[in-house]
């Protein structure tokens, strides 16, 4: 064997070598492409995930709180029309007729006096534009004197020193009682059609 063939020998079994390096290097790095390329597919996939995951998130948020505004406004609407049916109840009952403003405060009166014994000396308030109605109610009660005035719709204050008791039947108390009761079948007739 000659010089030139070792060489030559040598150079062709390089080139070999090199071919194969070379195409085991192409495969390795096909594989590192391809495997790159599945992970960005992934990575791209958990990132649309997500995404749909924070605006589905985002809408129901929106939507829960839109139906809590809603709701909120819906009972601020409720409070108002009831506010709005008290105060014309209450109107009623300040600008109710002779009668039966006389027939009620003497009911209020009566059920008042029930409470106070017969020695008792009473005092009674009201609404200053009934002051002349109740001292005309009173006409009939020994022992009872209108004492002065009481902010109210109407009915009466009843008090006595020597027993320490004091009876409020005023129009207002009556309803606040009537009102506090009723509340749920009045919302029921109002807004539950």
């Amino acid at each position: 064997m000659s010089l030139d063939t070792v060489v030559e020998d040598i150079r062709e079994e390089a080139h070999a070598r090199a071919e194969d390096i070379r195409e085991t290097g192409e495969t390795r790095a096909e594989e590192i492409e391809s495997a790159a390329e599945a992970d960005a597919e992934e990575i791209v996939a958990e990132a649309e995930a997500e995404a749909d995951r924070e605006i589905e998130q985002l809408r129901e948020q929106r939507l829960s709180s839109a139906k809590l505004e809603a709701k909120q406004k819906r009972l601020e609407a409720r409070r108002d029309v009831l506010g709005n049916v008290r105060e014309e109840v209450e109107a009623e009952l300040a600008s109710l007729e002779d009668d039966t403003r006389e027939e009620l405060t003497r009911d209020l009166l009566d059920a008042a006096s029930s409470e106070f014994d017969e020695d008792d000396d009473v005092s009674v308030y009201g609404r200053s534009d009934d002051r002349e109605l109740i001292e005309s109610i009173l006409a009939d009660y020994d022992g009872y004197e209108f004492a002065g005035e009481y902010d109210c719709l109407g009915g009466v204050v009843v008090e006595s020193e020597q027993s320490r008791v004091r009876v409020n039947n005023t129009f207002d108390s009556v309803l606040e009682d009537v009102w506090e009761d009723n509340l749920r079948e009045i919302s029921t007739q109002l807004f539950d059609q």
